[in-house]
């Protein structure tokens, strides 16, 4: 797998689409683009240093509190893949950040996630400030970043334009 230039984001993670990720429309299955995307966190934690053995020994983790994620070019059975994530922002104890998922020959954007997580003290199931040693981590790679802009689709808003029904903000059919 080359690397494109034309890619946003860093390379965290790379797949192989497998048989038990198609479903029955015959392309990969929306719960496995997430499954995708959260092996590319995992690979992101690394590198800011939330290791098994930090977790264990510190007794905090992260915890995903929204995603949303836009499915934009379907992937098929054995299609190479890339996740590259960007980190959109920070602060001491949530990190915001988005993802793109490529396929990795043709290069066309199949699918974007965006994350916002919360670390957290898993003694006491509260949100808490990152340890130092992550937050420099998160900072090293946020700053290292090169400048990929501000996502398209970033904060997107799920809706019909132009409906035959809809709920408007009141909760009130308006038919």
């Amino acid at each position: 797998m080359a690397v494109s230039d034309a890619w946003l984001g860093a390379a965290v993670h790379t797949g192989t689409v497998p048989p038990e990720w198609i479903d029955f429309n015959n392309h990969m299955n929306v719960a496995y683009y997430v499954r995708a995307f959260d092996l590319g966190v995992d690979a992101l934690w690394l590198d800011f240093g939330i290791t098994e053995e930090h977790i264990a020994a510190s007794h905090s983790s992260t915890f995903a509190v929204e995603t949303h994620i836009l499915y934009q070019q379907e992937l098929k059975l054995h299609d190479p893949y890339v996740v590259t994530s960007q980190i959109l922002a920070y602060d001491e104890k949530r990190i915001h950040q988005f993802q793109r998922m490529y396929h990795a020959e043709d290069g066309y954007l199949a699918a974007t996630a965006e994350w916002l997580t919360l670390h957290v003290d898993l003694q006491k199931r509260r949100v808490a400030p990152w340890p130092k040693k992550i937050l420099d981590g998160i900072g090293r790679v946020a700053t290292s970043q090169p400048d990929w802009g501000v996502p398209d689709e970033l904060g997107s808003t799920m809706r019909i334009r132009s409906p035959i029904w809809a709920v408007d903000d009141k909760g009130i059919d308006t038919e």
